[in-house]
């Protein structure tokens, strides 16, 4: 592993708090990810499904976690079955976890090789009443058209065992997986530090007539140097105009004296992300209009930030940043009093130059899982991540940072990353 290991009591105490919300004399069956492929033999790596890690450690393709707790014999209450590792795969692919080491890693007793799965399961499945199956329910879900190992699996247990009852794991995890242990902090905020780094880096060297993919080579460099498993996301390089495009990551654009870069970019660490968007003048020296727009985003960001806390709802939340937003109009001269005053609430004019939201979760998923109708708590970390885009003029800015929510207030994961005027100036000239 590019990380050292987690403590697997982390994995423990998740797998008991999923347990704990299970139905009685249930069992839950979580399955990894599939690798995926592009042509002939090559393929585009690994990313293991975020739940089976959860609640497990293991980042290992072909694996399954069956969790039964009320399983009558001791033994049938947790076990993880992995990939055998023959001779073959050792020479071609090198070597995979054994069953001493995936018992470390995850903290259980039992495991078993895979391709015993279905027998074992056989032994418990007609003592049980129900299962709990596993299924990618993000709100942004991107998966429908393309079925995954874990479609399989239900397709497997309902044709095999058609009258128990079913259940969504997702609907556990979910839950589960927004309120953030101290050690998934530590991961976050490591990943945060490999972007603080990268960051750095890329302010060194940016220079007009440079290709926007130069600065993503910049990130990459830090990134895999440092441990970084990938990128988050894919990162975006944005320059001038391309700013206002909110998911632009071609980055094949020049990057000319005079404008402004907006770079939107994370790092994923031991499988937990961090989310940060920074901007920058090509030339070291923003002009008085770039230096406005910043500083009316940048104010957005600390007071907005603020209203990251322990009771505040999402949606009051969104409502009270797009009044911040729509202030912030009014003083660049892009919106009047009057013409808001006479607006269609249902068409706000502020959505011409601010159009998405400004906070998700962040953790397993940049986009963590979670529901927004849940109030925010302790111990969920989220982005805060207000934006301005003005097309005409060439400018887009957006600038973001990761939030661990305390019963006193915020931290800021990422405030060790440059972000007024002055500092990035200096950094850049230095």
């Amino acid at each position: 592993m590019r990380y050292p290991a987690i403590p697997n009591l982390l994995f423990q105490k998740n797998r008991k708090h999923f347990s704990a919300a299970m139905e009685s004399n249930s069992i839950a069956i979580l399955c990894s990810n599939d690798i995926q492929h592009t042509n002939a033999d090559d393929g585009m790596g690994f990313a293991q499904n975020n739940d089976l890690f959860y609640l497990s450690g293991i980042d290992q393709e072909e694996t399954i976690l069956v969790l039964y707790p009320d399983a009558y014999k001791e033994e049938n209450k947790e076990i993880l079955f992995i990939k055998r590792a023959d001779e073959q795969i050792r020479i071609w692919e090198g070597q995979k976890l054994d069953k001493r080491t995936a018992g470390e890693v995850s903290g259980i007793k039992r495991v078993e090789w895979i391709d015993d799965f279905e027998k074992l399961l056989q032994y418990m499945a007609f003592e049980a009443d129900s299962f709990y199956l596993g299924h990618n329910e993000h709100i942004k879900r991107l998966t429908m058209d393309q079925q995954t190992r874990q479609d399989r699996m239900i397709g497997w247990c309902k044709e095999k065992y058609p009258l128990h009852t079913y259940h969504r794991a997702a609907k556990i995890t979910r839950s589960l997986r927004q309120i953030k242990d101290r050690e998934e902090v530590k991961l976050i905020q490591k990943a945060a530090d490999i972007s603080l780094d990268g960051f750095l880096k890329v302010l060194q060297n940016v220079r007009p007539g440079m290709k926007e993919y130069e600065l993503e080579a910049e990130l990459s460099y830090i990134f895999i140097k440092n441990g970084a498993t990938r990128h988050a996301f894919r990162p975006i390089v944005a320059s001038g105009v391309n700013a206002c495009a909110l998911h632009y990551n071609s980055n094949d654009g020049i990057c000319k004296d005079g404008e402004m870069i907006l770079m939107d970019f994370g790092v994923c660490y031991a499988n937990y992300n961090s989310d940060t968007t920074r901007c920058f003048p090509v030339n070291g020296k923003f002009t008085k209009r770039q230096k406005e727009v910043y500083t009316a985003v940048l104010n957005c960001l600390k007071e907005g930030s603020k209203l990251l806390k322990p009771g505040t709802l999402s949606v009051v939340y969104e409502e009270e940043m797009a009044k911040l937003i729509e202030d912030q109009l009014v003083l660049l001269g892009l919106l009047s009093k009057e013409d808001i005053a006479k607006q269609d609430p249902e068409k706000p004019l502020y959505k011409k130059y601010f159009m998405h939201g400004t906070a998700h979760h962040i953790g397993l998923d940049v986009h963590d899982v979670g529901l927004y109708s849940r109030p925010f708590e302790a111990g969920m970390v989220l982005t805060c991540e207000p934006g301005i885009y003005i097309p005409e003029e060439g400018i887009g800015c957006r600038l973001e940072n990761d939030y661990l929510l305390t019963a006193k207030g915020n931290i800021n994961l990422t405030a060790a990353m440059p972000i007024e005027i002055e500092e990035i100036e200096k950094l850049m000239q230095g």
